[in-house]
């Protein structure tokens, strides 16, 4: 099943094509779990690539769209360029019952005035037309969809997409791959791609290898756009499987120790196969005064946090002094958003680490640069304390011995225990917690009290604090 194609290159029709969306793109994107903008009107839209994968002139069509969105400016804030996001659009004559939540609206001029669009990885079809592209290696236009040669793509296999909300789009074909499809990209080498690249090729069994994925060439840059991997049939994501456990009552310290060697093996490979660094006075100074900004304006957003502001401060002065006393520690890349969601265990009981993309928040240099392995571990602590007091009643030993347990684990492997490093630890875990209290007082503030109670320990004197 070969993709027809043509590239939309025409100025004018692109434009067209836009126009007559823009009204349906400004009501639908806003309601997306993956946009990022929210709570901010969309005041208009700029094409960076349109590509017509399918023609509309058939029963489908199918458009691959990058689309910068604009949007009112934050008051006091920069301006700022407006996020790229990826959009696979079909078309249709009218949308059967399935495809009813994939709904973007009607088009009534332009182009394709008269039809029906919609999100079309919802669509058995236009997944299924990725997946050919990405078998085949197809050019379509400036899209570049690439595989590794030394792994095989059955044609045929039947796509569907994964429900779960998340920050991108995934979709499963026949429960052999998993396509994650990025949303809002930006130009650069992708470390969600990098990253499991460079496992592969230290043997790192933790990691699915790439199988394929697709990148645009637009003008002077690249975006990676999506990965395909196998698909761990059966797996418990790590998130799932804690909260399982903690309903029955059932202890986690061996799961939690597995994942800590798990962690551990991605790091060890991380650091075989690309550059570390040694952070000395000048780079910890800044990585201080970065934890020590991001606290104040988290205090201006959420009083709450202001009765701890200074025991939380401390956490980064006393790094701060180490470093000024000649300390240094030394940096790699790491996962860079490490917690139970981002783990699956096979039906085998294995381990495995995905989504390397890092904070999407983040800027993507930032995303890349080697940081202490510690900030992974930081992210899973937080993450056995997220799931403790999900529970009714809240299970802080359960948190506990999860951490402990974990960080020995993480020792077996490494050879150091993060543990031993508490200024370190403290610092990173610290920085997490008040991003935290940040995120649900906006989001979810019924979950407030999750990281407030983090934030109590951590504000304590150095040596209470440690796990």
């Amino acid at each position: 099943m070969t993709p027809m194609v043509e590239t939309v290159t025409s100025s004018g029709t692109t434009s067209t094509l836009l126009a007559s969306l823009d009204p349906l793109l400004r009501a639908w994107l806003p309601r997306q779990r993956w946009f990022a903008g929210k709570g901010r009107p969309v005041t208009g839209f700029t094409p960076v690539s349109v590509t017509e994968l399918l023609p509309p002139d058939g029963r489908l069509g199918l458009y691959h769209l990058l689309v910068r969105v604009h949007q009112a400016a934050v008051p006091g804030a920069p301006p700022h360029p407006g996020d790229c996001y990826q959009l696979l659009i079909g078309v249709r004559e009218a949308l059967p019952p399935r495809l009813a939540p994939a709904l973007i609206g009607h088009v009534t001029e332009g182009p394709l005035a008269g039809r029906t669009v919609y999100d079309a990885l919802h669509d058995t079809r236009p997944a299924e037309v990725l997946l050919e592209a990405l078998r085949t290696q197809a050019r379509v236009g400036g899209l570049r969809f690439e595989r590794d040669p030394a792994q095989e793509i059955r044609a045929g296999l039947v796509a569907r997409l994964m429900t779960a909300e998340q920050s991108n789009s995934s979709v499963v074909y026949g429960d052999t791959f998993i396509l994650k499809l990025l949303r809002r990209v930006v130009p650069g080498v992708n470390p969600d791609l990098e990253l499991p690249l460079a496992l592969a090729r230290e043997g790192c069994p933790r990691v699915p290898a790439p199988t394929a994925w697709l990148h645009a060439e637009v003008a002077a840059d690249t975006y990676v756009l999506a990965v395909l991997q196998p698909y761990v049939s059966g797996a418990s994501d790590g998130w799932e499987l804690a909260l399982r456990e903690l309903a029955k009552g059932e202890d986690f310290a061996t799961e939690a120790r597995a994942l800590g060697r798990a962690t551990a093996e991605v790091h060890t490979a991380l650091a075989r196969a690309l550059p570390t660094v040694t952070l000395g006075h000048a780079q910890l100074e800044s990585m201080v005064d970065g934890m020590t900004g991001r606290l104040a304006a988290a205090v201006q957003a959420v009083p709450a946090l202001r009765p701890y502001e200074r025991g939380l401060r401390s956490a980064y002065e006393a790094l701060g002094t180490l470093a000024a006393e000649g300390r240094t520690w030394t940096a790699q890349r790491v996962h860079g958003d490490l917690h139970l969601g981002q783990c699956l265990r096979s039906p085998s009981g294995a381990w495995s680490l995905i989504d390397f993309e890092g904070e999407p928040a983040r800027p993507l240099a930032e995303r890349r640069m080697p940081q202490p392995p510690v900030r992974d571990i930081a992210g899973m602590l937080r993450s056995f304390d997220y799931a403790a007091h999900s529970a009714t009643p809240p299970a802080p030993d359960w948190a506990h011995t999860c951490r402990a347990a974990y960080c020995s684990g993480y020792a077996e492997v490494a050879g150091r225990d993060p543990r031993t490093d508490p200024v370190m630890l403290r610092a990173y875990e610290t920085d997490k917690a008040v991003y935290e209290v940040v995120y649900e007082a906006r989001h979810r503030p019924d979950w407030l009290p999750v990281p407030l109670s983090a934030v109590r320990r951590l504000a304590l004197p150095d040596q209470e604090a440690r796990p």
